[in-house]
């Protein structure tokens, strides 16, 4: 087999907020899928992930993009729009037109890309009404984009009805945890034709699963959150990506 080198590019659905370890640091779906392949194929893959949370779209395409091409690798992930479609004058097809950008230099690199959407948190969310409608309008685009290439790898998140539910979600409404990182990364490794580990699909609830009040939920997560908004500040100021250079993933022992 030829060997894989999986680089991930994306806001925080890729850099893996939601699902953090012991230690503090995140894991997410990315990992999980370098893990997973690496795992599925008996042997090492390359694997970097450029992510930053907190990115709108085409800031993720500019400094992330080259530097991603520039390791060489075979797959491409992307995802973004998140951060963009929560702006409400933010015009969809701007957004679409990032993924298109994406797809033509990958072509260009002879690059396989692998193409995601994030999953729907909209019924947990202020202006959930807004938030589902213009989600639907990005999903419909961006798949009007990449039509009848049956080369680009598809893991579609936002229509999976399961992962709307809240025990998929991290306490913040906005990211998912650990349960929905793996049901991601299942759908992932499916796309590429690799196995799935047993229980991805549908870990059991987390037991330290706790949905906040309301109260607490605007005093710790959607107040924060709107504060960056008004003030023009990121959650990934300042921040550097996890893993910006090849690391090497072994097939897990588990």
């Amino acid at each position: 087999m030829d060997p894989v080198r999986f680089v991930a590019l994306g806001d925080s659905f890729t850099e893996g907020v939601g699902d953090e370890l012991p230690d503090g640091t995140v894991r997410g779906w990315a990992d999980l899928v370098a893990t997973g392949w690496a795992s599925s194929r008996g042997e090492a893959i390359e694997y970097a992930n450029l992510a930053i949370r907190g990115k709108l779209v085409w800031p993720i395409v500019e400094e992330q993009l080259e530097r991603a091409l520039a390791l060489h690798p075979t797959h491409l992930s992307f995802n973004g729009g998140g951060n963009d479609m929560l702006r409400p004058r933010t015009p969809i097809s701007r957004i679409a037109d990032a993924f298109t950008h994406v797809l033509r230099r990958c072509d260009e690199e002879g690059v396989t890309l692998v193409l995601l959407s994030g999953a729907n948190p909209s019924g947990q969310l202020p202006l959930s009404r807004v938030i589902q409608r213009r989600g639907d309008e990005l999903s419909r685009a961006v798949v009007a984009r990449v039509h009848g290439r049956d080369d680009v790898v598809m893991a579609l998140n936002w229509p999976d009805a399961t992962l709307t539910d809240p025990s998929f979600w991290s306490a913040d409404r906005l990211h998912m945890n650990t349960r929905g990182h793996h049901r991601v990364a299942a759908r992932v490794l499916e796309a590429l034709g690799e196995r799935v580990p047993d229980g991805w699909w549908s870990l059991p609830e987390l037991p330290e699963w706790v949905r906040l009040g309301r109260g607490a939920y605007v005093r710790e997560h959607l107040g924060p959150w709107v504060r960056r908004r008004l003030t023009g500040t990121s959650s990934g100021d300042g921040r550097a990506a996890k893993h910006p250079q090849w690391v090497s993933i072994a097939p897990s022992a588990g």
